[in-house]
């Protein structure tokens, strides 16, 4: 994980603005969100693990599921996942029979950063910036 400086850090908006905003800039809600927290991903590449540019917010107003949230802007950073390839075995099974996770384990959930996706993503960030501030 590398961070980076931002000038959306400790920025407050509305989320659904922010939804508007970063997707149409190809920008997803990570999957990893909870009711008082989230981020915002950009995928840069997926040819070995997979390397985002992560815009992570926290819900000061309202909660992430509910209309009208408002968000902080975190420090943003670059971040790897590197997937184990084949089957995973420490499959999650829960209580009941038909329960089961059908997402594998990270291989390795924080692996390094390539340095030559190191400046895409601090452009990616600039964009985002751009677009929110300006």
């Amino acid at each position: 994980m590398i961070e980076l400086q931002s000038n959306l850090e400790g920025r407050v908006f509305k989320l659904h603005e922010l939804e508007e905003t970063l997707g149409s800039l190809g920008y997803i809600i990570g999957g990893g969100w909870e009711y008082d927290q989230g981020s915002f991903d950009y995928k840069i590449d997926d040819k070995v693990g997979y390397q985002f540019l992560r815009l992570p917010f926290q819900a000061i107003d309202g909660q992430l599921d509910a209309p009208g949230a408002t968000v902080r802007f975190m420090t943003p950073f670059l971040l790897s996942h590197k997937y184990q390839i084949g089957l995973d075995d420490h499959v999650h099974v829960g209580n009941m029979k038909s329960s089961f996770d059908q997402f594998q384990e990270p291989q390795n959930p924080d692996a390094s950063f390539p340095k030559e996706y190191i400046p895409l993503g601090q452009e990616l960030l600039r964009e985002a910036e751009q677009r929110l501030l300006y």
